[in-house]
């Protein structure tokens, strides 16, 4: 198989990363996907570190038996654990790539000397991954972080755009933590689905950064400049969706996520 033709494996803790993948997909509609949602473990956001990797390791087996000629790790939590050891693990089979860093790198040009909020899971806030790599950027970015656990569960039950979502992020929104913030990253996968919500809090005071698009780009500038990208077809590609642990209410999830059709196969990482 031509190594352009090959397709391209993303993996999340579950249905989150799907917002990452429908980005991806618009940004490259000649691209096919893989999709791995580790269903049977989520959220990652309360795992360890070494319950992470172990899981991200097993994913990266079936992607590379589906011959993926990128891994993008499409989840906070696992590319705070797990990207250098994936990398090591996939070796010269694919190129690895996280959401984290094309984040960084787009804090670090578009808000130097000035101060940013995040918001995200406690594993991905604890890790204090994005704080690093932004103090290492020396671009005088002040980062202010909060975690903010009830969101993704909340998301993935189809609490959003209502009132009881709304009183949820004001309460987070208005924490201390996030005074005098001039743009908001939201750090989970999950949260582009409240985006429009977190705008209308801040009446486009603050701009609020929607990780998807900005990843998105990200991989579509790596396959050019490594001469990966797929040439357009006759068809559309057709991608394919795995899960670890299925259920009908995942496959429901799955189309507001990626919002069209979705066909969900079953496939447990461990038998």
């Amino acid at each position: 198989m031509n190594l352009t033709t090959r397709p391209i494996g993303v993996f999340d803790s579950g249905i989150g990363g799907l917002t990452v993948a429908r980005a991806v997909a618009r940004e490259l509609p000649h691209e096919r996907l893989v999709y791995f949602g580790d269903t049977a473990h989520l959220p990652y956001g309360d795992k360890s570190t070494a319950a992470i990797q172990a899981y991200s390791v097993k994913i990266c087996d079936l992607l590379l038996k589906q011959q993926c000629k990128v891994i993008l790790i499409a989840c906070n939590s696992a590319s705070a654990a797990a990207y250098e050891l994936v990398r090591e693990y996939v070796g010269s089979k694919a190129r690895v790539l996280n959401v984290i860093d094309p984040i960084v790198a787009h804090v670090g040009a578009a808000y130097a000397g000035r101060t940013v909020g995040l918001i995200g899971t406690k594993q991905t806030v604890n890790s204090n991954v994005y704080r690093k790599k932004i103090d290492d950027l020396d671009a005088g970015v002040q980062l202010q972080s909060l975690a903010t656990p009830l969101l993704a569960p909340m998301i993935e039950e189809g609490f959003f755009a209502n009132t009881i979502s709304d009183s949820i992020i004001r309460s987070y929104l208005t924490n201390s933590a996030l005074d005098g913030i001039e743009a908001l990253v939201l750090a989970c996968t999950h949260y582009p689905l409240i985006k429009k919500q977190i705008a209308e809090y801040y009446q486009d005071k603050v701009e609020v950064l929607d990780a998807s698009d900005v990843v998105a780009a990200h991989v579509k500038k790596y396959l050019d400049e490594n001469q990966l990208a797929a040439l357009p077809g006759s068809q559309p590609p057709a991608h394919h969706f795995y899960v670890s642990d299925f259920t009908r209410s995942f496959e429901e999830s799955t189309r507001i996520f990626f919002e069209q059709e979705v066909h969900l196969e079953h496939y447990p990482l461990w038998e």
